[in-house]
């Protein structure tokens, strides 16, 4: 029995998803490692920023679902909570790092704003409540 020697090649890639998580990821493949085209042609025209809405200029264009579409590009579901725009397409990494980093920049400032009307909400709260005792109206049995 006459065996053709294999070619059993494979490369480990460490790709960084989107939420942040790290995984190793082992390509069988015949492609070299150093470049890749993606393996289906973009459904959407290539945009420049992937924050931006292309319906309506929204700069809150969020991320549904993404998964990765080669060795380099990302198949992302992209949605506009202003105009209910919904796109996919397949994006290069460099992309979808910038998206990565607009959505970080955006949570936080979400955080920020959190914070702050925490904060107000308990001054608020705080000085109600300093006067209902200064008024007795808070008494020990309201414990």
């Amino acid at each position: 029995m006459s065996t053709q020697p294999s070619d059993n090649s494979h490369y480990v890639r460490r790709v960084v998803l989107p939420s942040g998580k790290t995984i190793e990821v082992v390509y069988f493949d015949d492609q070299p490692a150093g470049g890749s085209t993606p393996p289906r042609a973009a459904r959407t025209e290539q945009p420049t920023e992937l924050h931006v809405c292309r319906g309506c200029d929204s700069h809150l264009v969020y991320p549904v679902e993404w998964d990765e579409s080669g060795m380099s590009h990302w198949e992302v579901r992209l949605r506009c909570p202003n105009c209910e725009w919904t796109g996919v397409g397949i994006f290069e990494q460099a992309l979808v790092d910038r998206f990565d980093e607009e959505l970080d920049r955006g949570t936080e400032a979400l955080v920020r704003d959190l914070k702050r009307l925490v904060h107000v909400n308990m001054e608020e709260d705080i000085e109600r409540f300093a006067e209902a005792l200064g008024a007795d109206h808070v008494l020990p049995e309201d414990f």
